[in-house]
């Protein structure tokens, strides 16, 4: 059975086509009486209105598109979720793509202006791309930034304060009476702008606190991976004075460190506290259950979407923001020890 069409609806409601046309798009100029006839007339077809004919009649594809390093990293798969609901909301469709922090692969997002045409807007989490190349992208689809601390003015950006985010969770660990505070995942180069901002917070914990900065304390990782968050806890281990608490940059870091740390026989938080950042489902699980800072997913995607619409349905853009999503302390076994867990 064919789906019901305007001329059909018009049919069964006695008026003409551009008035079902204008119950349809909410236009004002028809009279209650003539509303209720064709609406009455739309639920007994079950009209559907044509989404993807109205959106190119409008110059637009009713999609946006989010791109982010990795999706099998957890906290990129949550906040995925999350954006494909707040892009519903609001009547778009939302696609995916990963980059692999590739930089070739994140110019070519960029620049390819024949792919980018799918999209109305795109949502990016950069890895590689700094300030000076997104600004002198091939193409003008609206854009907006998450995670990497890139912008510069140029671009509306939505992310946690990094800074503070680390700062709390070093401090969480020196109130537990810890004075040897490690940390694993600190990028210093010039892309990894979200390390060095959780490294700057966690060196302004030690400092309120009157503790030293050690630099054999700091632990680089080139990405945010399980695996390498063990080989920096085993590093740690091997030195003369191992630490009593370590901050890992993310909680797929503090996963790798977890199992590295149980395995050579140390007590979670007995001997060595641990804590992360991001708030993955996964942390919940761990033994024991792991510490960490959560960024309020739900808001990032939230404010993400509503600004990128903004920018789609303007025209004319409005001032590129720096935006703040909240984020909150979850301490749980890794730090507190199983009698006063949280969920």
């Amino acid at each position: 059975m064919r789906d019901a069409t305007l001329r059909d609806v018009a049919a069964r409601a006695g008026v003409s086509i551009r008035t079902v046309s204008n119950v349809v798009n909410g236009y004002a100029r028809v009279s209650e009486t003539l509303r209720a006839r064709v609406e009455q007339a739309l639920a007994e077809l079950d009209y559907r209105p044509n989404l993807i004919a109205r959106n190119l009649k409008q110059g637009r594809s009713g999609m946006i598109g989010l791109v982010v390093p990795e999706l099998d990293v957890p906290y990129f798969a949550e906040l995925a979720r999350a954006v494909i609901a707040a892009g519903r909301e609001r009547g778009y469709t939302v696609l995916l793509d990963q980059t692999d922090a590739d930089p070739a692969r994140e110019r070519e997002l960029l620049t390819g202006n024949s792919r980018l045409t799918l999209f109305d807007g795109l949502i990016l989490s950069p890895l590689t791309l700094t300030a000076e190349e997104l600004r002198s992208r091939g193409n003008r689809v609206p854009l907006v930034l998450l995670g990497e601390h890139v912008f510069d003015g140029s671009f509306s950006h939505v992310a946690i304060d990094n800074v503070a985010a680390a700062r709390e969770a070093t401090e969480h660990l020196i109130g537990l009476g810890r004075t040897r505070v490690a940390a694993i995942g600190d990028q210093p180069y010039r892309t990894g702008d979200t390390a060095q901002l959780r490294t700057a917070g966690y060196r302004q914990a030690l400092e309120r606190a009157g503790l030293p900065y050690d630099p054999e304390l700091v632990r680089p990782t080139a990405r945010f991976h399980r695996r390498l968050g063990a080989v920096a806890a085993r590093e740690l281990l091997a030195l003369p004075r191992p630490p009593d608490a370590i901050f890992c940059y993310n909680d797929l870091l503090a996963v790798g460190a977890l199992r590295a740390l149980l395995s050579a026989g140390v007590r979670v938080p007995g001997d060595i506290a641990v804590i992360g950042v991001d708030g993955i489902e996964e942390g919940a699980f761990t033994t024991p259950s792991l510490s960490t800072v959560v960024p309020d997913k739900q808001q990032i995607a939230a404010l993400a979407v509503r600004h990128l619409v903004t920018l789609i349905e303007q025209g004319a853009p409005p001032a590129p923001a720096e935006v703040r999503a909240a984020h909150a302390l979850l301490p749980r076994e890794s730090t507190l020890g199983s009698a006063t867990m949280q969920n």
